[in-house]
């Protein structure tokens, strides 16, 4: 496809600036009427050029998610790096979505080539696909990341978002396909593992994540947005299970992760996970599954395979 004509910004956006600007847009939208008006995703990109991670907020990372200390960004980490800039997209005024109460729905990412912590990274974001889910409307937002030496893609995201309730003039609401499926067949099988997550869990995340998400920091933030009680971040969830599935993936890989039930916090999560092994006895695939060990219900599930 052909990219939207870019933006290009002169540093990555503060994503707690961000969530205020949404904050205001959210209050506007209440004074003034649910919809916008707008109809069309913004036709741009948001462009970061020679950006670097940080080694004291790296360490922070891998520690937090339980990756292995090294000099390589892992790919939940790269993702977290992006996510400002594609925030930065969704918090446009001609963006037809209210930015606050998106839901996470599902998300791929693919890790072409390993990243080095001392790179210089270009960022650049876009949005596409708006189109009807039966609880509203869904979009997926892409996030590439390139050497800011030779503008080789090193790695590619696209999450795919909800604004749950929104339904758009225009855009046909799809039949029950659309959607998590088969949640009422779910059967967990043995763990693999058992998480324990404090009621801190999402402050520890945004403080190494930068995501100050209202819905994942407090109770009565929480609250305040409609929900019971604070819920972890989805990445948080998808990156610790990525950890877990280890060293033993290759360099380049796809990761895919689709969520279904929120985990309120403080929590116990179940997790099971399945490796493929090809002829050779080298890895093909790790398949993951985490679940309510209480009810049983499943909480998200997904897989990493190796690109050829």
């Amino acid at each position: 496809m052909n990219h939207p004509q870019p933006v290009v910004l002169g540093e990555l956006p503060s994503l707690s600036k961000l969530y205020v600007n949404a904050a205001t847009a959210a209050a506007r939208r209440r004074v003034l009427g649910a919809s916008s008006g707008k109809k069309r995703l913004p036709a741009v990109s948001h462009e970061v050029r020679g950006v670097r991670a940080d080694v004291e907020n790296l360490t922070a990372y891998q520690h937090l998610v339980g990756e292995t200390a090294s000099d390589t960004l892992p790919a939940g980490y790269v993702h977290a790096l992006a996510f400002p800039v594609s925030m930065s997209v969704m918090n446009r005024e001609d963006f037809p979505l209210p930015l606050l109460g998106m839901i996470h729905l599902k998300n791929r990412i693919e890790q072409l080539l390993p990243i080095q912590f001392s790179e210089e990274l270009d960022i650049r974001a876009w949005a596409e696909d708006l189109a009807g889910h039966r609880a509203g409307t869904q979009l997926d937002v892409v996030a590439e990341v390139r050497a800011g030496s030779s503008g080789d893609l090193l790695w590619r995201g696209v999450s795919t978002y909800l604004a749950k309730g929104v339904f758009l003039p225009g855009i046909d609401k799809p039949g029950s396909s659309n959607g998590a499926s088969g949640a009422s067949d779910f059967v967990p099988p043995n763990p693999t593992a058992l998480w324990q997550l404090n009621l801190d869990t999402g402050r520890s995340y945004a403080a190494v994540s930068g995501d100050f998400n209202p819905i994942h920091l407090s109770v009565l933030s929480a609250k305040a947005l409609g929900l019971r009680g604070s819920i972890a971040h989805g990445m948080y969830l998808a990156s610790r299970a990525l950890a877990d599935v280890g060293a033993v993936k290759s360099d380049s890989f796809s990761w895919d992760v689709t969520f279904e039930a929120p985990v309120f916090l403080p929590a116990r999560v179940a997790l099971d996970i399945t490796t493929v092994q090809g002829e050779a006895g080298t890895w093909e695939r790790s398949d993951y599954v985490a679940w309510n060990p209480r009810s049983g219900r499943r909480h998200f599930a997904g897989s990493v395979v190796a690109l050829a």
